[in-house]
């Protein structure tokens, strides 16, 4: 394999997607040919690593589309509120997009208004040290309690608790946030015993 094509990928945290290799004037053959000698792998629809790299599912799936942004309890996990990763992630998406069939039977999809797509989106590393996109501390909670009825109450209390313990904590985008999802009553019981 051309060496500049290996720090490219590497340039791109040792995955890249097929959109960026044709950015970079691989053609498709050439890809194919690349695949089936071992120099690069396909780890999913679209999505190439090299050989010696750990899958980073994450990462990989941030690459799939533009809309993705991790959320409930993956954002947990991305923003230290959890310590282990869900087995299935989280992603919301504007609910004017799509994302491919494929990602819905791997991901668990939440939908908002295009107008509420990105607030509070940021960015936060993976294990594996790849940026994605993921919403802050404050949307997480609000969106976990606009969607109480999908996960437990004990989960729910703890990323709450978890959250009045942190140092980064901001109550008054809290606040605005809730306003904003129209979940401060709901919201309410839970900072109550805690703060």
């Amino acid at each position: 394999m051309n060496q500049t094509l290996h720090e490219a990928i590497q340039g791109y945290g040792g995955m890249i997607s097929t959109k960026q290799l044709l950015e970079l004037g691989i053609s498709k053959q050439t890809l194919t040919n690349y695949v089936r000698s071992g120099k690069i792998e396909r780890v999913g629809s679209g999505i190439y690593m090299l050989p010696d790299m750990i899958e980073d599912d994450m990462y990989a799936l941030s690459l799939h589309s533009k809309w993705i942004i991790f959320s409930h309890d993956t954002a947990l996990f991305l923003n230290h509120l959890a310590e282990r990763t869900p087995f299935s992630h989280s992603i919301t998406i504007p609910s004017n997009a799509s994302v491919p069939k494929s990602m819905k039977r791997q991901c668990s999809c939440h939908y908002v208004k295009p107008e509420l797509h990105l607030l509070g989106a940021t960015v936060r590393k993976t294990t594996f040290g790849h940026e994605v996109p993921c919403y802050n501390l404050e949307r997480t909670i609000c969106d976990l309690i606009r969607s109480r009825s999908r996960f437990s109450v004990e989960m729910i209390t703890d990323a709450v608790k978890a959250y009045a313990a942190s140092s980064e904590k901001d109550l008054n985008r809290l606040s605005e946030y809730a306003e904003q999802f129209h979940v401060t009553k709901a919201l309410k019981p839970y900072l109550e015993v805690l703060l």
